[in-house]
C-alpha cells in the first residue's frame, strides 16, 4: 500500500483492477465471489453495461456545469426519485454524511420555524449517520466519536427499537423537534427493529409535530426487498436519506422530503458545488433503469429469503451462533464472540465478506446473483463459521 495514502483504513492485502457481475479480480489475477458489493454500494454488480453506457455517453457530453443553472439528468433523477419514495422535494449531495447533514440542518430550520432556540433531534445507540462532525455526533458508536470532541450539540440518544425512551425523552427534553433513525441499522450489526417500530414512530411523530427522518443510506434503493426500508412497515416518513446504491460506485447522495419540511430549504440555506451534476444523476438514472426493468428489487427480496433460510439450515444449531437475521439482501450472522479474523480467511477462500459490530458477519450482495452463486455464498460462509467456531477461544 502507498505511504502517500493517510492511514485512516485497515486495508486486506488485496488490490482489484476489473470486476464483473458479482465478481472481481485482483491485480494478481485471482477471482472473488463479492458479497458486500462495496458495502451496500455496487447493488447491480460490478460493470454493470447499462451504467457504464450511461457514464460514457454523459462524460462525452457533460460532467459538470453548476448548481447556478438548470441540469436535465437532476430534475429527471428527482421526478424518478419522489415518484417512487412518496416525496415530494429532493436535495442532491456527494454521500451519504452530506446527505444526513442536509436532513439534520432541515430538522434544526424545522425547529427554529417554530420559536424553538435550540432544536433536538433523537437519534439511536449502535447507529451509523456518517462521519463528518454532525453526522459522527449523531452515530450511536464511542469508538467514532473519540478524539473528536468537542462534539455537536442538539441531539438526544435512546436505546434502538425502543419506543417508550423515545415517549420519555420527548417528555422531559424541550427542544425535540425530530427522530432520525435507521429502518434496519447496518453498521450496528444489522438489527431489524420490532414489525411496528417505524408504525409507532410515525404515530409518536405526529403527536408531538416532530419529524420522522429514516436514514436509507443502506437500506435504500432495495436492499430490504422494497424500494426503501420503510415500504415494509407501510409507513411514510417526512424525510429520507439516500446514497451507497443510488450510483451503484459513482458518488451520490440525496435529502428527500415531504410536507413542511419539502419547502424549509430556500437559496442560500444550503448547497453543493458538486451535488446532482449530469454525470452523477446520469448513473442515478440508469440505475433506477437496471432495477426496474430488470425486476430486481423483487429479486433481492426472494434472494435474500433464500440466504437466510439456508444459513438458518446449515448454522441454526451451532451453539456459538447467536442469531440470524435479515431484510432482502442485508443479512447478519451474529456470534459469540469477535469474528473479525473471518474477513481475511474469506478473502484466502476468494470470498468477500464483511464484520461489523466485532461479532456480527455482515452480507451485502449484489442483487444480479444467481441462484448458484448465493447458495456457494452461503455454504462458504457457513464452512468458514463452522470451522471458527469450533477452535479453542484464546483467554485474555
Amino acid at each position: 500500500m502507498s505511504d502517500a495514502l493517510m492511514t485512516t483504513y485497515a486495508r486486506l492485502p488485496v488490490t482489484f483492477e476489473r470486476g464483473e457481475g458479482a465478481w472481481l479480480w485482483d491485480t494478481e489475477g485471482k477471482k472473488y465471489l463479492d458479497a458486500i458489493s462495496g458495502i451496500a454500494v455496487c447493488n447491480l454488480g460490478h460493470a454493470h453495461p447499462r451504467v457504464a453506457e450511461a457514464i460514457c455517453d454523459q462524460a462525452r457530453r457533460l460532467v459538470h456545469t453548476s448548481n447556478v443553472y438548470g441540469i436535465a439528468n437532476q430534475a429527471a433523477l428527482g421526478e424518478r426519485l419522489t415518484a417512487l419514495s412518496g416525496m415530494e422535494r429532493v436535495f442532491f449531495a456527494n454521500s451519504g454524511a452530506e446527505a444526513n447533514e442536509a436532513a439534520i440542518k432541515l430538522a434544526r430550520l424545522y425547529g427554529h420555524k417554530r420559536g424553538i432556540d435550540t432544536p433536538v433531534t433523537i437519534v439511536a445507540e449502535r447507529s451509523f449517520h456518517g462521519r463528518t462532525m454532525a453526522t459522527l455526533t449523531a452515530t450511536g458508536n464511542r469508538k467514532i466519536q473519540a478524539g473528536f470532541e468537542p462534539l455537536v450539540s442538539g441531539f438526544a440518544r435512546v436505546p434502538y427499537d425502543d419506543i417508550e425512551s423515545i415517549r420519555t425523552v420527548g417528555k422531559n427534553a424541550p427542544g425535540v423537534v425530530a427522530v432520525l433513525v435507521e429502518p434496519v441499522q447496518g453498521e450496528g450489526g444489522v438489527r431489524i427493529p420490532a414489525s411496528d417500530y417505524l408504525q409507532q414512530l410515525r404515530a409518536l411523530c405526529d403527536e408531538n409535530g416532530w419529524l420522522l427522518m429514516l436514514d436509507e443510506i443502506q437500506t435504500g434503493m432495495g436492499r430490504t426487498g422494497q424500494w426503501f426500508g420503510y415500504q415494509n412497515s407501510g409507513v411514510l416518513p417526512d424525510v429520507i436519506t439516500l446514497a451507497k446504491g443510488l450510483g451503484n460506485g459513482v458518488p451520490i447522495g440525496a435529502c428527500l422530503a415531504r410536507g413542511e419540511a419539502a419547502t424549509l430549504f430556500q437559496p442560500g440555506n444550503h448547497g453543493s458545488t458538486f451535488g446532482g451534476n449530469p454525470l452523477a444523476c446520469a448513473a442515478g438514472l440508469a440505475v433506477c433503469d437496471a432495477l426496474e426493468q430488470g425486476a430486481l428489487v423483487e429479486r433481492a427480496r426472494l434472494l435474500g429469503e433464500r440466504m437466510l433460510n439456508g444459513f438458518r439450515s446449515q448454522l441454526a444449531e451451532q451453539p456459538f451462533v447467536s442469531e440470524i437475521r435479515g431484510q432482502g439482501l442485508l443479512l447478519g450472522i451474529e456470534l459469540d464472540r469477535p469474528c473479525g479474523i473471518l474477513m481475511q480467511r474469506a478473502l484466502a477462500a476468494g470470498l468477500l465478506i464483511n464484520v461489523t459490530a466485532d461479532s456480527t458477519v455482515r452480507l451485502l450482495p449484489p442483487f444480479v446473483l444467481t441462484d448458484d452463486e448465493a447458495d456457494q455464498i452461503v455454504a462458504e460462509v457457513s464452512r468458514l463459521i463452522i470451522e471458527f467456531g469450533q477452535e479453542p477461544q484464546q483467554q485474555g
